[in-house]
């Protein structure tokens, strides 16, 4: 499951796929670069992070896919609703997981956006896709789990 975000931190979005889809080794949390109004966009819930992904590029990773819907009253200054956003991370970190993305085949897969002191973050994942094998595995694990549970409840 999850994990969620602290009292002093308010969830924007999850990408519940992603557990999914990838097994996770490891997490980060990184700044995100905005224009206002995507900022205002977000504080009014027109984020999603389904189909999301991180790349590096020229040293610098980048947030693709990331849907930010428009904000109504910037509609002459508006921003594109899906474009490359910069995050914002120490260049030991982009080293150590652009070193671990070509050599070893995982991904980095954004997990959540939250808000953390006025700021927005992105809990960033740096997972292997999984299989079919697997995937059945996570739904019988589930199930067994779901099964337990009730059975707890009755008694």
């Amino acid at each position: 499951m999850a994990a969620k975000p602290n009292a002093e931190e308010k969830l924007i979005c999850e990408n519940r796929r992603a557990r999914f889809d990838y097994e996770i080794d490891d997490t980060l949390e990184a700044g995100l670069q905005l224009m206002g109004s995507e900022v205002k966009a977000i504080r009014g819930g027109e984020a999603s992070l389904s189909d999301s992904y991180g790349q590096v590029e020229r040293n610098e990773l980048y947030l693709c896919n990331a849907h930010i819907g428009a904000y109504k009253p910037a509609a002459a200054f508006s921003h594109l609703p899906i474009r490359k956003r910069k995050l914002l991370l120490h260049r030991v970190e982009i080293d150590r997981w652009a070193a671990k993305v070509k050599e070893r085949g995982y991904s980095i897969v954004p997990l959540m956006m939250y808000f953390k002191d006025g700021r927005v973050k992105v809990k960033l994942g740096l997972g292997r896709g999984k299989t079919g094998l697997d995937r059945r595995d996570t739904i019988k694990d589930r199930e067994a789990k779901r099964e337990m549970d009730r059975a707890m409840r009755r008694r």
